[in-house]
């Protein structure tokens, strides 16, 4: 009965949104306000039904109910109770109900933090909010139901896709939806000044929290998304311009634009048109994400479904969403013209470099993940956009990006003389140096290396910045400007990571039996010894490494051939020793017969520097929002 119930508290949850806004609407039309007061019961009763609805779906997997379609189509009663507690949005149904419920938990914290700021403003950003949650839930009940029967039921399930077992996946995609929908609440604020025709540095302050909030979880999301691409799917690499990637990264590029350009509206009273086409977009592109993952348009390794009758629906409400709020925005855009004046070489200045290189960013990831798929309905035949395209744009918008972050310490509003920017620049020597140390410690042991371009010169910017900024650190007393300090400090890591590891990092592909071994980088590969192992819902074949350099025995570790009988899907498990920050990376490939097995050896130099600076950004996040609750309370 429990499916039923999850089934009829979506129904009951969709009862709730229809009434919230029907009240609200009627309160505001016939100017009596009393009614709008009943909009936070109806949005915690949509809460409450949608985390019952869900918690129904969990219990189903959780008891193995496979009379559920949904069940036992992404489920397995040998599957370890973790994993069946992850594969409730394992799936399309799941996911887009892990999706809904997140929304509307949004929502109703929303209704518990907003009591403080002006209540009609308030009330209409939850009717947005409402709106939103209607149409998906409509969706989910008409289209997209995880609660459907099948009789008889099958005595065992299919399993979960053997790719999503495992733990960074498992947290990956409940990040990005938290990143995605928290980028609703930005969008229905927008949408209620809008209709308010108040725009003004209150409702800046009031956004910024839910941005930087929703900023830091999609930061998250991809940061783990690539660890996981990185050791789990046994390539090496961490980011390949998939249209999925792609589909986290343009939210995500737009969203640290309405971050930057927020401040400077609130601070200034400035860039107010900016500041609502990018949180329009923002959110706009979350919803086109979800119909790229969910409509099988476009071919991904993390797709979750192939389904354009279900990919049209999440289209349709963001055509309608989107063209609501351009209309609203067409409407009112003549009602704000700031008339403040600024100085070429001015905060204000760099903060419009910074809108407009992440908007043309957005635009060129976009431009390249439907470019193929427009190709292919004109009929001019097939063609792919790959990573040559992507690299050669992001190139000069990042070194951009780069040198405008090198002097964010030191501008100000209005404007600065020029001596306190050039003497920034003596420390740019210092930082190719330093630039050229990493480098050349990386690629010492390697017979063969070339000093390429490219690398040094976004690593000797990326050294510039983190030496621009630290020294400001032990000075900021305030949490928000140490937040934007450390948040630049982790992007600065990441560059680092991601060039050396591009650049410098190296493999082979050997042929072994046990006691034989391998040279790369300066390390030894010793191929010691074999195991097969029996997992919950898999079997193994474990090779075991030890890893040595100068003949002193580092580690051992143990890459594994897993086969789940199941899904009958073999996954490679990698070897992986952290040394430093460097990575050493074993892939086992296939068996030629007498314990003799294809090995991938791989040199991942500073490739640490990407999960540290990633873990570094999302820490400002959390500052910064610390710095906002300290404001409010003020």
């Amino acid at each position: 009965m429990l499916p039923e119930l999850g089934y009829f508290s979506l129904l009951l949850a969709a009862i709730s949104a229809v009434f919230q806004i029907g009240f609200s609407l009627w309160g505001e039309l016939r100017k009596q306000y009393h009614w709008l007061a009943l909009s936070p019961l109806f949005t915690y009763l949509q809460a409450a039904f949608t985390t019952i609805s869900f918690s129904a779906l969990a219990y189903a997997f959780l008891t193995d109910d496979f009379s559920v379609i949904y069940v036992a189509a992404h489920s397995n009663s040998q599957l370890p109770d973790f994993f069946k507690f992850a594969a409730t949005w394992g799936g399309h149904e799941g996911s887009m109900l892990f999706w809904l419920t997140a929304l509307v938990l949004w929502s109703a914290v929303f209704c518990k933090f907003s009591q403080k700021i002006d209540r009609l403003f308030a009330n209409r950003t939850l009717v947005m909010l409402g709106l939103i949650s209607l149409g998906f839930l409509l969706f989910i009940l008409l289209v997209s139901s995880p609660f459907e029967r099948g009789f008889p039921p099958p005595p065992e399930g299919r399993d979960l896709n053997p790719m999503l077992q495992d733990i960074g996946l498992i947290f990956h995609p409940p990040l990005l939806y938290l990143g995605y929908v928290g980028f609703a609440v930005s969008f229905a604020m927008i949408v209620a000044a809008l209709i308010s025709g108040g725009m003004d540095a209150a409702v800046m302050r009031w956004i910024r929290p839910w941005t930087m909030i929703s900023w830091g979880f999609l930061t998250a999301g991809i940061i783990l998304g690539a660890w996981w691409a990185y050791y789990e799917l046994g390539w090496g690499g961490w980011w390949f311009w998939d249209p999925v990637e792609n589909a986290s990264l343009m939210p995500w590029l737009l969203g640290t634009a309405l971050v930057h350009s927020l401040i400077v509206s609130q601070q200034r009273g400035v860039f107010y048109y900016w500041t609502i086409l990018l949180a329009i977009f923002a959110f706009a592109l979350s919803l086109l994400g979800t119909f790229i993952v969910r409509s099988g348009v476009l071919t991904s390794v993390h797709a979750f479904a192939v389904d354009p009758d279900r990919g049209m629906a999440i289209l349709i409400l963001f055509f309608s969403l989107s063209f609501v709020a351009l209309a609203l925005f067409a409407f009112r855009a003549n009602l704000w013209q700031g008339k403040v004046r600024f100085d070429l070489l001015s905060k204000e200045t760099a903060f419009l470099l910074i809108n407009g290189l992440f908007s043309v960013a957005a635009c060129v990831v976009l431009l390249g993940t439907f470019y193929p798929m427009i190709f292919t309905i004109m009929n001019w035949g097939a063609i792919s956009v790959g990573a040559p395209y992507f690299n050669s744009v992001f190139a000069p918008l990042s070194l951009l990006l780069m040198v405008v972050m090198g002097f964010a310490v030191v501008l100000r509003w209005k404007q600065i003389p020029i001596k306190q920017i050039l003497v920034k620049l003596w420390l740019f020597p210092v930082a190719v140096g330093l630039a050229l140390g990493i480098i050349y410690t990386s690629i010492s042991q390697r017979p063969h290396f070339d000093f390429v371009l490219l690398p040094i010169v976004f690593i000797s910017f990326a050294v510039w910045i983190i030496l621009t900024h630290i020294p400001y650190l032990p000075f900021m007393f305030k949490i928000k400007p140490l937040a934007m300090r450390l948040a630049h400090i982790g992007f600065a890591i990441c560059v680092i990571g991601a060039m050396m590891n591009s650049y410098y990092g190296d493999e082979i592909g050997v042929r072994l039996k046990p006691n034989e071994q391998a040279e790369l980088a300066g390390f030894t590969f010793k191929y010691q010894d074999y195991h097969d192992l029996i997992g919950p819902n898999y079997t193994s074949e474990q090779a075991v490494f030890s890893i040595s350099k100068d003949e002193k025995v580092l580690a051992t570790v143990t890459p594994e051939r897993r086969y789940y009988d199941v899904r009958t899907m073999t996954m490679a498990e990698v070897g992986l020793y952290h040394h430093y920050l460097d990575d050493i990376y074993i892939v086992m490939g296939d068996k030629f017969g007498n314990l003799e097995y294809a090995f991938r050896l791989h040199y991942k130099p500073y490739v640490q520097a990407l999960w540290l600076g990633g873990i570094i950004m999302i820490i400002a996040s959390i500052l910064a929002l610390f710095g906002y609750r300290r404001e409010h309370k003020k």
